[in-house]
């Protein structure tokens, strides 16, 4: 593994910040913020690839050829015992918190667990959120770092569980096919879709994906409905939303989901894009809500 950039972190803070590639954080804004990636991983056919390491253009690629989705896994033990070890080496004197992609879905916590044994400087936290929610979650707590450079580990872990509870995920795919592909979603079920043009929304519950309203129609037309119930059901917080987007997404539904959210009052809107593994499952033209409930 090559050793990771560490502009982000701070002088005086005694805290750094570890999760994995799964939380689509980009490189760069883990690097300036000082978060180290630990890979998870996608096997197509019998080539496996650390998450990451390739364009997400392949994954469709993949499918197209083969129509099979790629198999994704979590990070093991020894992916996490590299970075452990790279941080301690670096900073010796720093304790590491893991903001972890949402146990009930992968083995990354437990394989954090089972690498900080023997490493009483690692702490373990699980966001029970995936893709741009565990991000999220990883990069409001960098914040609160930044700002509270003196933040004890307990400090640190209330502001987090804060973040946890008040975190919600919300996306719809484009289509179906990946999901029935992967066993998500019956066959029936994806030839309703098709012919009725129905799209199920998907919410992080508890860490796991579950199927909620299903919206008909088209995309530039189910973005604006989507952001409208979901602030309003979650009560979301007006200061952030991250709006998720992943490869096929046309600029023209960006555009118009950008529009709605600054119409309904949020300050900040930051497009985070889906990475390998969670179109692995979700597929292309993917559109979802990241926000924080009041």
């Amino acid at each position: 593994m090559k050793k990771q950039s560490v502009k982000g972190v701070g002088k005086t803070n005694n805290i750094i910040l570890v999760a994995e590639t799964g939380s689509d954080l980009p490189k760069d804004i883990a690097k300036e913020m000082g978060i180290f990636l630990v890979p998870m991983h996608v096997t197509m056919g019998d080539n496996t690839y650390d998450d990451g390491s390739f364009p997400v253009e392949k994954i469709c690629e993949y499918y197209n050829n083969t129509s099979k989705i790629p198999k994704t896994s979590g990070s093991s033990p020894q992916d996490f015992i590299k970075v452990f070890d790279e941080i301690h080496h670096l900073y010796p004197d720093k304790q590491i918190l893991h903001l972890a992609y949402s146990a009930v879905t992968t083995c990354s916590y437990q394989s954090a667990i089972i690498a900080a044994e023997d490493r009483d400087y690692v702490t373990s936290v699980d966001t029970k959120m995936v893709s741009i929610g565990q991000g999220a979650i990883v990069i409001e707590t960098a914040k609160y770092l930044k700002e509270n450079p003196n933040a004890t580990m307990e400090e640190v872990l209330k502001e987090v569980e804060r973040l946890c509870e008040s975190s919600k995920m919300c996306f719809v795919p484009a289509e179906l096919e990946y999901l029935r592909a992967g066993g998500r979603v019956s066959n029936a079920v994806f030839i309703g879709g098709k012919i009725l043009n129905i799209h199920p929304s998907i919410e992080l519950e508890n860490g796991y994906l579950v199927a909620k309203k299903k919206y008909r129609g088209k995309m530039e037309k189910i973005v604006t409905k989507l952001i409208e119930d979901f602030n309003y059901i979650k009560n979301l917080d007006k200061k952030q939303i991250y709006l998720l987007w992943s490869i096929g997404l046309s600029e023209t539904v960006r555009r118009i989901a950008e529009e709605k959210a600054k119409n309904i009052g949020f300050e900040k809107i930051k497009w985070m894009q889906s990475g390998c593994v969670i179109t692995s499952h979700g597929g292309p033209g993917a559109f979802g809500i990241v926000g924080f409930s009041k």
